[in-house]
């Protein structure tokens, strides 16, 4: 069985920052603390916080959107991840939808959507 991630997040930060750093190997660092590789290439793998997640870039549209296929190992379908960047007043609204998730690893997933996502964006921006 496989379940979705869906989440909507108010950063005090432009579009263009947000996406920035979402997508600048320097920047995934910084608000990481982890290794990052990254690219703007569809098709080009990518792999945060050291390693620990991995997988594919799908598509970009630059301060919009990013389309990743995400690895959960041999026994699963990779899952697909969604970062959608929509203008907000002074910041930016950031949807983020995760889909074909293994039952398996959804509570950790969840968890680290909220705590090491959401939260380093959070620190980044707003501290």
């Amino acid at each position: 069985m496989m379940k979705a991630f869906k989440k909507y997040v108010k950063l005090q930060a432009s579009p263009e920052d947000v996406y920035n750093a979402l997508v600048n190997p320097v920047m995934l660092e910084i608000w990481t603390g982890e290794p990052a590789v990254m690219s703007e290439e569809p098709g080009s793998p990518f792999s945060l916080w050291d390693g620990s997640i991995t997988g594919t870039n799908k598509a970009f549209e630059k301060n919009r959107l990013i389309s990743q296929e995400w690895d959960f190992g041999k026994e699963y379908p990779s899952s697909e991840v969604t970062l959608l960047l929509h203008p907000d007043g002074d910041g930016t609204r950031l949807e983020i939808r995760h889909t074909g998730i293994p039952d398996a690893y959804f509570d950790n997933m969840s968890e680290g959507w909220v705590s090491d996502y959401i939260g380093g964006l959070r620190q980044l921006f707003e501290d």
